[in-house]
């Protein structure tokens, strides 16, 4: 049965509201049969999740689908140490279904209440020296592809085509399932340091970020000090002390990520030990990291030109402070998936949350970009950039071979859309 309805109020735009979609309908299948008939019988459409993106990657020319209707519990396989999860799974609901069998991902994002499809297509990810994407956990994924036809791809046995296809950018079709690898469940502790200078973090920036296994730098850009840094630490790695952290002392409370927000939003800290998903995200699963109302930009530099985007970044101090209300700095390793920021090479990502106010924010993005051009950013998929398609062609490898992967899965463009017609041309 399929079960088709015009897009509400609340699926007009992204999370953040500063996109507002062009789809015309929003269509909720109860089946992946029926999924594949609505497909097939479009002209065009694109999978849509949780909307939390910032800028247009998730709009459609044509007509959305969402995959919360299907029925698709996670099936654990515990020989294999894998879970076959809907793609239309939240983070939070998966992660409870992976402890109760034991198992872990070996990291999270920032919040779990995104997508698993969603954040996987777009290489999202958490923080950690020795963490990929939350793309490397994938093993296989099923696809509905322009014709209609469910598509398996294997890492083990489609080699090329897995690497292109698993950040997807939603272009290549509408992914149904995916298979995740899992490690035994952990405990996290977490705490907060206060007090960071400028001096300690540019010296120490790899000692700061082996601190733990997850690792965050919170910085407003003021010119007295750096800020916070969050350590979230495997409790069967035992933490080496607490009295201090390059100069920056224990918090002597809860912490959120922005001053002044409350804290009860955030996972707990001050070491108490806790369930790793319950401790890897800086968020609740029960609450709202926020109202919505911010933008979001991210550029990922290699690891080895940290310190110098970091100094870059510290000229701009007075022209990003106004508009920002929090920039995150975390490290993600390298991968071996064409479209990942993190391709090839290990990454310092520097995460920006701004005001909710894009004329004032997009100039302060080009002087960003302008400083950070000579050390190769990527830009997050998911996120606001003014970066021109060519560059970010020119930012990937093996770009030119995913265009000819879209090419071979959607000749027709059913899955394009304004964002897709920019990078592709």
């Amino acid at each position: 049965m399929l079960v088709r309805g015009l897009v509400t109020t609340a699926h007009r735009s992204n999370w953040a509201g500063n996109i507002t979609f062009h789809a015309n309908e929003l269509h909720r299948p109860s089946t992946v049969a029926g999924l594949q008939e609505l497909v097939a019988g479009s002209e065009s459409i694109r999978a849509v999740g949780t909307r939390h993106s910032f800028n247009d990657i998730a709009d459609s020319h044509g007509a959305h689908v969402s995959l919360d209707a299907l029925d698709q519990p996670v099936v654990v396989d515990t020989e294999t140490a894998t879970a076959t999860v809907g793609a239309g799974t939240r983070y939070d609901q998966l992660s409870a279904a992976l402890d109760e069998a034991g198992l872990a991902l070996h990291n999270l994002g920032s919040l779990p209440h995104i997508s698993v499809a969603g954040a996987c297509a777009t290489a999202t990810h958490g923080s950690g020296d020795g963490n990929g994407t939350l793309a490397t956990a994938v093993r296989a994924m099923d696809l509905v592809t322009a014709d209609g036809e469910l598509v398996t791809l294997h890492r083990d046995r489609d080699g090329d085509t897995f690497a292109g296809a698993v950040v997807g950018l939603g272009a290549l079709g509408v992914v149904v399932r995916l298979t995740l690898d899992t490690v035994p469940t952990f405990d996290v502790g977490q705490w907060v340091f206060e007090g960071l200078s400028w001096e300690a973090l540019t010296g120490n920036l790899d000692a700061i970020f082996a601190a733990g296994d997850s690792v965050s730098v919170f910085t407003r850009w003021h010119a007295d000090q750096a800020g916070r840094v969050w350590v979230k630490r495997r409790a069967d790695a035992p933490w080496p002390g607490t009295d201090e952290l390059f100069g920056a002392r224990p918090a002597e409370g809860p912490r959120h990520p922005v001053p002044g927000m409350p804290p009860e939003y955030c996972t707990e800290q001050s070491g108490v030990r806790g369930r790793w998903h319950d401790r890897l995200p800086h968020f609740r699963a029960e609450f709202l990291p926020s109202s919505g109302q911010e933008l979001q930009s991210e550029y990922l530099v290699p690891r080895e030109h940290a310190a110098e985007a970091v100094t870059a970044l510290t000229r701009l101090r007075e022209r990003i402070a106004p508009v920002l209300q929090v920039c995150e700095l975390r490290t993600v390793r390298r991968d071996t998936l064409w479209l990942s920021p993190a391709y090839r090479r290990d990454v310092l990502g520097i995460h920006f949350t701004w005001v909710d106010d894009e004329a004032a924010v997009r100039p302060v993005l080009r002087e960003i970009e302008a400083a950070l051009a000579p050390l190769a950013p990527r830009p997050h998929w998911g996120k606001l950039s003014v970066t021109a398609p060519e560059r970010l062609r020119a930012a990937y490898p093996r770009f030119a071979d995913f265009a000819e992967l879209v090419e071979e899965f959607d000749p027709r463009g059913k899955f394009r859309n304004p964002f897709l017609d920019r990078l592709l041309g």
